[in-house]
């Protein structure tokens, strides 16, 4: 359960922050509904914490410069879960095979977790406190989405 909670977490947190400029650089190679997207989660992190404009070109800069950190874990990222779930599906695959190919998606996510880190030092400063406190409402909000969400698979479950 912790696991399930931390993958959307990150997932969560990674779209939230890092996500913008990975979404940003889809939004150029695909349709425009990605960088529609792109601008709506912008805006609404925007409103959300009250981000001058200042403040916003500051974020943007500091996540240009981890872009391809950003978007190389991203991929990594997917293609761990993808190999994951061919590993599962596979009518051969074992107990250990399965481990093997977590360990990978677990070894992804962990590199994900210290860039995460390096980008909270880096934009940390940039916001005041109150900013500061909003994205840990934010954060305590997605945390009782996700245990709500775990509440009702467990009772649906249970039927």
């Amino acid at each position: 359960m912790k696991t399930l909670k931390y993958l959307a977490l990150t997932a969560a947190v990674a779209l939230a922050m890092g996500g913008l400029f990975a979404l940003n650089s889809r939004a150029a190679q695909s349709a425009s509904a990605d960088g529609e997207l792109a601008g709506k989660l912008r805006e609404r992190v925007k409103q959300k914490l009250n981000l001058s404009e200042d403040q916003l070109a500051k974020i943007k800069s500091e996540f240009k410069a981890e872009k391809s950190n950003i978007t190389g874990l991203l991929t990594r990222l997917h293609d761990a879960h993808a190999q994951l779930r061919t590993e599962i599906h596979k009518a051969d695959a074992t107990e250990t095979s399965v481990r093997e190919a977590a360990a990978k998606v677990s070894a992804v996510e962990a590199d994900l977790a210290v860039e995460r880190l390096k980008l909270y030092g880096k934009i940390s400063p940039i916001l005041t406190a109150d900013q500061r406190a909003k994205l840990a409402e934010f954060e305590a909000g997605i945390d009782q989405f996700i245990e709500r969400v775990i509440n009702r698979i467990d009772s649906k479950l249970s039927e």
